[in-house]
């Protein structure tokens, strides 16, 4: 945990931002429980709500924290460990002891938490809660609030995300959204690891091995780090497919492996890393063209990356980038403006730049999407490719997100759009054909927006090819 000042101070300030918004009553943020409840059965790997962590700091299940918005009083809520809980467990701290250590006070079991949260909404006291995403925590906001429920999963609570609270989304957001100091220091922890797990991708990546072995030396690099995963590593010669989670081929000479993976610091704080890197150690000819666009891509965006900015300018600037090479290939056609303009590009990249880092992998977008990366003067496309940027408002110091442009060749989608005619005055599809088994490249870094500009978290992974294909021949 951080200091207990910290976690003061992060209460103190979103109590100053939702009094701007003029909300009275009572925020209640619910920590998560284990899964399954008894949590002696150890079946899944617990792991706490971001916001609770980020404004009571502890990592331990079935704790409760609200923060009183008319008397400004900040309290946590749990149940003192009872003997078999330290049998099984071992001591744990009372109550008391974890409220200072996060500087509030004890308020008391979960059952008198239940009971004063019921208390002050009949009372005509606003409850503000966040929208949960678990089954669980749904259930458990539709009994402190005094919902009706059924047993069914359809109505158990989850028609509570529709009454969660606007101001306390919009605090929370504005908030966690500025990193300070000691976050970006766990980040920087995380990604320490995640050069570790590149380190040993690029011993490993030869022919012959399949790609679960390079998976397993990822996650075991993680683990030895003491550490858990940020997310589900992503490791295969099929980097058309975005989310591609099998690793059941072998990897052959001349195959691009991609691998998108990351790390938790021990406070959870997350790291993103893509990298693409030849099978055997060297590039082809035609895979250093298409990976020299994309890197291109992305150093544009990071180039641009700067406080005032809007996000979706960098990724429109990062597909530019990208059209522009596939036009000089042969592979697209026509003036560049009006190739991004009506979405051909969207062929080979069909997903945004990158997404906000921080407690979660993808953060807080479990509070709505649009919330985290839109706003007012910032709204969603309907374009196939933009509307699937998740991030577009403008940036601002203190902003972590990914910076991750791609170029993939999706034999179905070249299919449809090709028996559709999509764009078929910007793309060449039968040179296109050519590709049909090329696969996919991504490159992705995590950054900080600074006060002139944004600077790339963490030790440099190699990303050139020259680089990638030297360390390559290092190691083996």
């Amino acid at each position: 945990m951080f200091s207990a000042a910290t976690y003061s101070q992060r209460r103190s300030t979103l109590l100053q931002q939702l009094a701007a918004e003029g909300a009275r009553g009572i925020v209640f943020m619910p920590g998560n429980e284990e899964v399954p409840l008894n949590y002696r059965d150890n079946t899944y790997h617990f792991r706490q709500d971001s916001t609770f962590l980020y404004f009571f700091g502890h990592d331990q299940a079935d704790l409760n924290g609200t923060v009183d918005l008319d008397t400004g009083e900040s309290a946590l809520w749990g149940d003192d460990p009872s003997m078999d809980d330290i049998i099984w467990t071992g001591p744990k701290p009372d109550l008391e002891a974890r409220a200072e250590r996060c500087g509030c006070t004890a308020g008391g079991t979960n059952s008198a938490l239940s009971a004063a949260l019921q208390a002050a909404q009949k009372a005509g006291r606003t409850i503000h809660f966040l929208p949960p995403y678990r089954l669980a925590t749904a259930c458990w906001l539709a009994h402190c609030t005094g919902e009706h429920f059924n047993t069914t999963l359809s109505e158990c609570g989850w028609g509570l995300r529709d009454k969660a609270s606007l101001p306390l989304i919009r605090s929370v957001v504005a908030q966690r959204s500025v990193k300070g100091i000691e976050e970006i220091a766990e980040m920087e922890k995380a990604l320490g690891i995640s050069y570790a797990m590149y380190a040993k991708a690029m011993e490993l990546a030869r022919p012959g091995l399949g790609e679960r072995c390079i998976a397993a030396a990822l996650d075991s690099t993680v683990a030895l780090g003491g550490a858990h995963n940020s997310f589900t590593t992503i490791c295969s010669v099929r980097g058309e497919v975005l989310h591609n989670h099998d690793y059941s081929h072998t990897m052959h000479q001349g195959d691009l492996l991609l691998i998108d993976s990351g790390a938790e610091s021990d406070l959870h704080y997350a790291s993103d890393i893509t990298r693409t890197l030849p099978v055997g150690g060297l590039f082809s000819s035609r895979q250093k063209d298409v990976y020299a666009l994309v890197l291109d891509a992305q150093q544009t965006a990071i180039r641009m990356a700067a406080p005032g900015i809007a996000y979706r300018d960098c990724h429109m600037a990062a597909v530019t980038s990208l059209a522009d090479g596939l036009r000089a290939m042969g592979l697209l056609r026509g003036n560049v403006e009006d190739i991004v303009h009506n979405g051909a590009h969207a062929l080979f990249m069909p997903h945004g730049l990158g997404h906000m880092l921080g407690l979660d992998v993808h953060d807080m977008e479990h509070l709505g999407e649009d919330h985290v990366g839109y706003d007012a003067a910032h709204t969603r496309s309907d374009q196939f490719g933009l509307r699937s940027l998740r991030f577009a408002r403008e940036l601002f110091p203190g902003l972590t997100l990914t910076v991750e442009p791609g170029c993939y060749f999706i034999p179905a989608l070249m299919d449809k759009w090709k028996a559709e005619k999509i764009c078929r005055e910007f793309i060449d599809f039968d040179a296109l054909e050519h590709f049909r088994d090329f696969g996919g490249i991504r490159i992705e870094d995590d950054i900080l927006i600074t006060a002139t500009g944004s600077r790339v978290l963490g030790r440099p992974i190699p990303k050139t090819p020259e680089g990638i294909e030297a360390r390559m021949h290092a190691r083996c």
